[in-house]
């Protein structure tokens, strides 16, 4: 039988210093403690405090202190942070406030922390080559768009092609005068190109060596290794969603609820989960949605939504789509089956 938990330990993590807040299982605070975040703070603190159940906020980090805790005998929960920040929202927050509602929070009803698992650490540190690859593309679009306006003011245009082609256009449409001022910006966008090829080669081995199964996610048209391996790595388990049609609310590309008696506003969606894999989701659904692309069931039900109306229209159709192919993922991922463009059922990718 189960030792009962006695002891309900509140850790606000701090950079620096955190805070360490003990309610006993009668509701009273019986010890409050500010240490070192720090492996050695850490352990120290938690040694002294007695074994409980230890209850930290996800952040960056959280994994080791997790790790860390449960290698002391503890019992961790990892919260939410956007529950609680819901929870905690008020005019007089402190860290040693924040420490306590924790450790109530995890005597009260674990469910209310709304409990969130960290991913395994390799499924971790692939991740971090994808969001890396992520972080130079967004430098490198930064300095197309720059060099574009610079050379656009001076009366000329670089014609519009893939970004790894960008500075094979855009040399010629240099003014002389500009030369010395974006050659560097130019080289630098090369080699941000070369890194961001290297990365994608990485993807497809990887993907192929280590998750076999992204196989079945890249049949639709519009997902590569790159938005698989994201798709993979961030649910982790196929086995988390019990149903397919939950991943989506999951990556927050479902409309948030703000229902009250009669009223029931069309809102925006819940931009929940992990955005990273949201925003690729949404690169992928506009890839399936451009003129030039594969026929499909996917394709034909956004061309429906979109021509309802205008931009706002477009933009919700790309999300919608967005999120079926999120339930359509998971779906292939889960059964293995064999992606058909056209006829695949709707019940197949709804049923679950």
């Amino acid at each position: 039988m189960e030792k009962p938990i006695t002891r309900f330990i509140g850790c606000d993590l701090g950079d620096k210093h955190s805070e360490l807040c003990v309610v006993d299982e009668a509701g009273d605070v019986v010890q409050e403690l500010r240490v070192r975040t720090t492996p050695a703070g850490l352990t120290k603190a938690l040694r002294a405090v007695g074994q409980g159940r230890v209850i930290i906020e996800v952040c960056g980090l959280s994994r080791w202190v997790e790790e860390l805790a449960v290698g002391l005998g503890h019992e961790v929960v990892v919260a939410n942070a956007r529950k609680v920040q819901l929870i905690s929202k008020g005019g007089h927050k402190t860290d040693r406030s924040d420490a306590e509602l924790l450790a109530r929070l995890g005597r009260a009803d674990v469910k209310l922390l709304s409990p969130v698992k960290h991913r395994r650490q390799n499924a971790q540190v692939d991740l971090i080559h994808l969001r890396a690859r992520d972080m130079l593309v967004q430098a490198r679009t930064m300095l197309i768009n720059h060099v574009r306006g610079i050379v656009r003011s001076f009366g000329k245009r670089v014609p519009t092609c893939g970004a790894d082609y960008f500075v094979r256009h855009a040399r010629p449409q240099v003014p002389p005068e500009l030369v010395p001022a974006l050659d560097p910006v130019l080289d630098q966008i090369d080699a941000l190109t070369a890194k961001i090829i290297s990365f994608d080669r990485w993807a497809k081995v990887r993907a192929e060596h280590g998750y076999p199964e992204s196989a079945q996610l890249t049949q639709v048209p519009g997902v590569g290794p790159i938005v698989a391996l994201a798709f993979m790595l961030t649910i982790d388990k196929k086995e988390r969603f019990a149903q397919s049609r939950t991943v989506g609310a999951f990556l927050g590309l479902t409309p948030r609820r703000h229902q009250s008696g009669a009223r029931d506003p069309e809102l925006r969606i819940s931009k929940a989960g992990d955005g990273f894999v949201r925003r690729l989701l949404v690169t992928s659904a506009q890839c399936i949605l451009r003129p030039a692309a594969q026929d499909s069931d996917l394709r034909r039900w956004g061309l429906a939504l979109a021509s309802r109306g205008r931009k706002a229209a477009k933009n919700k159709a790309v999300t919608a789509v967005a999120r079926k192919l999120a339930v359509l993922l998971h779906r292939l991922w889960v059964t293995g089956e064999k992606y058909q463009p056209l006829g695949y059922s709707s019940s197949q990718t709804q049923a679950a």
